[in-house]
C-alpha cells in the first residue's frame, strides 16, 4: 500500500512512521549511553532528531502560511515554549536536585546549570567541557541549537514564502545555508585544529542538519506534495543508495572527514530515507515504525531523551555498566517519561491547543496531501 496524494483538510494531520522514526532515534541514543557507543552510533540518532525537528517546524508553518498568508510569531514561540520548556526545566531542576543530594555524582557548577537553563549548554560545553553541569544532562546541548534555530527560522521562512514563489528557490537558499555551514566546519578542522566538541555540539556547526529537514518540508515533502518518482525507482534505486551512502559515514572513521562532511551526507542521505518512510510505510522494515507500542516510544521520546542518560548514571555507582544497568535504566526512564507525558506534556499541550485557537482561518487552495481520513502531526 501506498498513500496516493490528494486533496485534503490540513488543520492538523498525522504523518506514517515518524513517531517509529522518533523511537527509533531514541534507542539509538539510549544504548550508546548504555554502554555501547564503540558500536552504536548514538550520534547519528541526535542528527535524525534534528532532521526530523526541521521537518514539521516547517511543514507546520508551511501549512500555516498556506492558509493565512503569514508567521503568527507569538503563536509560534508560545507554542514552542509550552511544548518544551515544562519537562526541559523540571527534568533539570530535578538532575540538579539528584546531583546535590548525592544520588548522581555531585560536581554542579551553578554557571554551567545557568548555561544550561539559558539554553547555552553547547556553547558552554565547548568552552568548558561537560563539567559542572548535572551527570547525565549533557543531552541538554542539542536542545539549545533547536532553541537557536527556533529563534531565527520563523523569520527566515517568511523572508523565503513572501520573496520566493517557487518552492525549489526556497528550498535551494536552505541547501546553500547548508553548504556554508559544511565551508565554516572545514575551516573549524582543516584551518584551526578545532577538537570534536567544536563542531559537533555547537550551533552554528550543526544547524545544517535541522535545515536539511526544513528543506525537505519545502520542496518534495512527503505529506504535502506528489512523488517525483515512481514507487519502484524508490524502493530500487534511491533507497538502496541512500542506505548505502548513510552505512559509509558509519564506517569511515577518520575524525577530520566525520566532523566535517559526515553531516552533510547524512543530511543529504536522510531525504529519500524519510520519504519512503512516510509514502510507504508498509515496505518491510517501514511497518516497525508504526506498530502501535513503537509509536507510543516515539510520543515518549521527548522525556526519555531527557531523563535516561541521568537515570543511567544514577545506576552506575550500584551497577557498573552491562546489560543489568541498561534494562533497569530503561524501565526506570520510561516510568519517569511516562508520568511526565502525563502531568506534564499532556496538560501543556490542552493549554497550548487553549492559547493558540483561533477562528477558521481564511480558505485558501490547498496543495495536494496525504489521503488519511483525520490527518495530525504531533509537533516534535
Amino acid at each position: 500500500m501506498s498513500f496516493a496524494p490528494t486533496a485534503t483538510r490540513r488543520d492538523a494531520f498525522h504523518v506514517p512512521s515518524l513517531d517509529g522514526i522518533r523511537a527509533g532515534s531514541f534507542l539509538l541514543v539510549f544504548a550508546a549511553h548504555a554502554g555501547l557507543g564503540a558500536i552504536i552510533p548514538g550520534g547519528f540518532g541526535v542528527t535524525v532528531f534534528f532532521f526530523l525537528s526541521g521537518y514539521l517546524i516547517t511543514t507546520w508553518l508551511r501549512i500555516e502560511h498556506e492558509k493565512s498568508h503569514t508567521v503568527r510569531f507569538g503563536f509560534f514561540y508560545l507554542r514552542r515554549a509550552l511544548r518544551i520548556l515544562p519537562s526541559f526545566y523540571l527534568v533539570l531542576a530535578l538532575a540538579a536536585t539528584a546531583a546535590y543530594l548525592g544520588v548522581i555524582p555531585h560536581g554542579v557548577n551553578p554557571r554551567a546549570l545557568a548555561a544550561q537553563a539559558l539554553h547555552l549548554a553547547n556553547y558552554w560545553i565547548v568552552v568548558h567541557g561537560y563539567g559542572g553541569q548535572p551527570a547525565g544532562t549533557g543531552v541538554y546541548w542539542s536542545l539549545a541549537v533547536e532553541e537557536h534555530f527556533y529563534l531565527a527560522f520563523p523569520l527566515l521562512f517568511l523572508m523565503l514564502s513572501r520573496f520566493m514563489k517557487a518552492p525549489l528557490t526556497r528550498a535551494s537558499v536552505l541547501w546553500i545555508l547548508c553548504a556554508v555551514v559544511l565551508a565554516w566546519r572545514c575551516v573549524l578542522v582543516f584551518g584551526l585544529g578545532s577538537p570534536p566538541d567544536r563542531t559537533y555540539v555547537a550551533s552554528d556547526t550543526r544547524i545544517d542538519s535541522i535545515l536539511f529537514g526544513c528543506a525537505l518540508a519545502l520542496y518534495g515533502n512527503p505529506a504535502l506534495d506528489e512523488s517525483r518518482f515512481s514507487e519502484r525507482t524508490w524502493k530500487r534505486v534511491l533507497l538502496p543508495a541512500a542506505l548505502l551512502v548513510l552505512t559509509a559515514t558509519f564506517v569511515i572513521r577518520a575524525n577530520a572527514l566525520r566532523e566535517t562532511f559526515r553531516y552533510t551526507v547524512q543530511g543529504i542521505a536522510l531525504g529519500p530515507l524519510f520519504i519512503a518512510a512516510v509514502r510507504y510505510p508498509d515496505w518491510g522494515v517501514f511497518r516497525l515504525l508504526n506498530l502501535r507500542f513503537v509509536s507510543f516510544l516515539g510520543v515518549l521520546s521527548y522525556p526519555l531523551y531527557l531523563v535516561h542518560h541521568v537515570v543511567l548514571e544514577g545506576l552506575s555507582a550500584s551497577l557498573g555498566e552491562g546489560v543489568l544497568r541498561a534494562v533497569i535504566g530503561f524501565g526506570i526512564s520510561y516510568a519517569i517519561a511516562w508520568t511526565i507525558h502525563e502531568i506534564v506534556e499532556k496538560p501543556s499541550a490542552r493549554l497550548r491547543r487553549k492559547l493558540t485557537s483561533t477562528k477558521e482561518a481564511p480558505k485558501v487552495a490547498a496543495p495536494p496531501v496525504l489521503a488519511v481520513a483525520s490527518l495530525q502531526v504531533r509537533e516534535p
